[in-house]
């Protein structure tokens, strides 16, 4: 009885065996995630180091010297061109305005007694009774007169001008810095400023890109590769430190047409709003730039991409039949979670996006919903 029994086992064995050895020729398809490849515009984006600057900046100066009686501003404060920041002892000031006027009124009592002198005059000359030399003389009288009044008139002019100069004011609108002199100092309109005024809003990104990319990019232009994209229409974006995008977009401004000979770098320029003042001069932060449109980009997922040892590029397309087949592939810059694809690839190409990992040349996939 036992006979049979290992007979039936045995055959078991070797059946199981059988099985197993077909097993891998047998697996079911892998399921995959795919992406059919279409050629779409993509815009040219490359980040660049920066830093922040303020659009006007003002060094607040005296037009007169003396002695400084009163700072009005609070240090740090926003203040509007006008504002009076600070107040020079105007006493000395009005003395010379009133002295200013003193002159003027005896240059004009001056002149009307030539010009009265001038009708007798006219008068005794009518009646022929004085000479043309007399006549001559009154006239010359009154002229020099009107000359002595204009000058009094100019001299009490400039005292006014310098007595309202006792009162330094704001030349622009912006955010005022430290006070640079106390009260009892004596200052001077030939002497430092005291106090500096920044605009910071907007204000200004400056940041340089290397002559090498620039070529590059300009070399691609001219073959038609890329296509220029408009300076007025050139979107930046700005980022801080810790890789947080600022909340507003920028705008391009310009490019220096000469390069930096110690680094060789050219500089450019944005221009951002600052409404809520997180940007402040000197803040080192990175700019993405739209320099260009590369018409029929192919854009791959990151996280299709496979590679060797060598660091060398591979994706897995589904070829006929359902079958994974590697294709080596060259990548250019990184668009967002995705690379643009340089060569490798075609538009109508399906391409995996996840599952790639469980794949081998020739693997049967099953192919699921596409991502988008």
């Amino acid at each position: 009885m036992r006979a049979p029994l290992l007979s039936a086992a045995l055959v078991a064995v070797i059946l199981s065996s059988a099985a197993l050895a077909q097993t891998p020729g047998q697996m079911p398809p892998t399921a995959v995630t795919t992406l059919v490849l279409e050629a779409k515009p993509q815009p040219v984006i490359n980040e660049l180091p920066g830093r922040i600057s303020a659009t006007r900046v003002s060094e607040v100066r005296p037009r007169v010297s003396g002695i400084l009686i009163e700072r009005v501003f609070e240090q740090g404060s926003v203040v509007a061109a006008g504002d009076v920041l600070y107040r020079i002892d105007a006493k000395p000031f009005e003395v010379k305005v009133q002295a200013a006027e003193a002159a003027l009124a005896k240059a004009q009592a001056t002149l009307a007694n030539a010009e009265v002198g001038l009708k007798r005059q006219l008068a005794l000359r009518e009646k022929n009774v004085a000479a043309q030399a007399e006549l001559d003389s009154a006239e010359t009288v009154v002229l020099q007169a009107k000359a002595d009044v204009a000058l009094a008139e100019a001299s009490l002019a400039e005292a006014r001008l310098n007595l309202e100069y006792t009162e330094v004011r704001a030349p622009i609108s912006g955010t005022i810095g430290r006070a640079l002199v106390t009260e009892g100092a004596l200052v001077s309109s030939s002497g430092e400023y005291l106090a500096l005024i920044q605009q910071l809003d907007p204000v200004y990104a400056d940041f340089t890109q290397s002559t090498t990319e620039l070529f590059r990019l300009r070399r691609a232009l001219a073959d038609g590769t890329l296509v220029a994209a408009t300076p007025g229409e050139a979107t930046v974006r700005l980022f801080f430190d810790d890789g947080t995008e600022y909340g507003h977009k920028g705008a391009l401004l310009f490019s220096e047409a000469a390069v930096d000979e110690s680094t060789g770098q050219v500089t450019l320029r944005g221009e951002f709003p600052n409404p809520e003042g997180d940007l402040l001069p000197g803040l080192y932060v990175r700019v993405r730039i739209e320099q260009a449109v590369r018409q029929d980009a192919l854009v791959i997922p990151q996280k299709a991409v496979l590679r060797d040892t060598a660091g060398n590029a591979t994706v897995y397309v589904v070829a006929e039949g359902n079958k994974a087949e590697p294709r080596a592939v060259r990548l250019g810059p990184t668009v967002d979670s995705g690379w643009i694809v340089e060569e490798g690839l075609n538009p109508g190409d399906v391409v995996v996006i996840e599952g790639a990992q469980k794949l081998f040349p020739g693997a049967d996939v099953a192919p699921e919903a596409k991502a988008e």
